[in-house]
């Protein structure tokens, strides 16, 4: 698999199984939550795809691993790849799979999922750690009251799995002070998601939360975590033209913030609640390489990520790693 294969194949998005597979495992991050998904490793490429049973995509086994298929044409050929936690490598858990933010992409508010203790995340953490396989910790939460409730009670989970002594990541919604209470409980990373490149589709997208606080939490965590430990969910295909897209990257990338440009998934609780088109594989390749040249002129490296998205790949192209 090359770089315009894995680009065809987030295009899509979607693949469909002949029967059960070991690697299949349930999201409940963000606006996926609650559907199944298989890693798909071949060659240096990842790619996380949810499985449905109308994708154009089908997966097929073969002697030697497996091979993605469509009508009749093998588009990829590798193997699945068994998640620790969420992703292959890391420990990555959403701790409130729920939030009072109605944002019009997400699935997470209409799911009302559950809510992991203290204790729940150590256990699963430390499971983690004693298959060897646990490079490093991801937490992402949604808002079960506040962010500041859900800031305290993650940045105690940090503190607790700082003995594990691999870095820790954390995705939440941001608010001031929060850089401060991470990076002294020990994050070794933050991202903080804008969502939209948009600023005017933001305000309808995102109702209720600013661009504006989320960009300055963003600024302020550079100077907190430093260059290449700042990222920021941009997902495509919301409506925003390629033209607000690159200019929110340049923006980012000036200010030290790795952007994640992430394929909007339409999830169908969702339905008609935003604009949500899967963006074709000319412009995942086109924008990925405008974000590669935005992160080099700004001194920037994907491939520096100690954790989340960056480290995985499987979602996105990814400057640093995937090209």
């Amino acid at each position: 698999m090359d770089l315009e294969s894995k680009a065809r194949l987030i295009a899509v998005g979607t693949v469909r199984l002949e029967g059960p597979h070991p690697g299949e495992r349930v999201s409940t991050a963000g606006p996926g939550a609650g559907g199944q998904s298989i890693f798909f490793q071949s060659g240096p490429h990842l790619v996380r795809l949810s499985v449905t049973e109308d994708s154009p995509l089908r997966l097929e086994s073969r002697p030697d691993g497996a091979a993605i298929v469509q009508d009749g044409r093998e588009l990829a050929r590798g193997r699945l790849v068994q998640p620790l936690l969420h992703c292959p490598g890391q420990a990555y858990l959403t701790i409130s799979e729920r939030c009072i933010y109605d944002c019009k992409f997400c699935a997470v508010p209409r799911l009302k999922g559950g809510i992991k203790s203290q204790e729940t995340v150590l256990w699963m953490v430390e499971q983690a750690a004693e298959t060897g396989d646990m490079q490093a910790i991801s937490l992402t939460s949604g808002v079960e009251r506040s962010p500041e409730h859900e800031g305290e009670k993650v940045a105690a989970m940090v503190r607790e799995l700082g003995r594990l002594g691999v870095p820790i990541g954390v995705s939440i919604c941001p608010y001031p002070g929060v850089n401060r209470l991470l990076r002294e409980a020990g994050a070794a990373e933050v991202k903080y998601n804008l969502e939209c490149g948009d600023k005017d589709l933001f305000r309808q997208v995102c109702p209720g939360m600013s661009y504006e606080a989320i960009m300055d939490a963003l600024v302020e965590a550079v100077d907190v975590f430093g260059k290449n430990h700042v990222f920021s969910n941009i997902i495509v295909g919301l409506g925003e033209s390629d033209e607000a897209l690159r200019r929110t990257i340049d923006d980012l990338t000036e200010k030290g913030v790795i952007p994640v440009l992430r394929a909007v998934y339409p999830h169908p609780l969702r339905a008609g609640g935003a604009v949500m088109k899967r963006p074709s594989k000319e412009r995942l390749l086109d924008l990925a390489r405008y974000l590669k040249e935005a992160l080099e002129k700004n001194g920037l490296d994907g491939a520096a990520a100690l954790t989340g998205c960056y480290r995985c790949t499987g979602c996105d192209l990814i400057p640093g790693r995937d090209l």
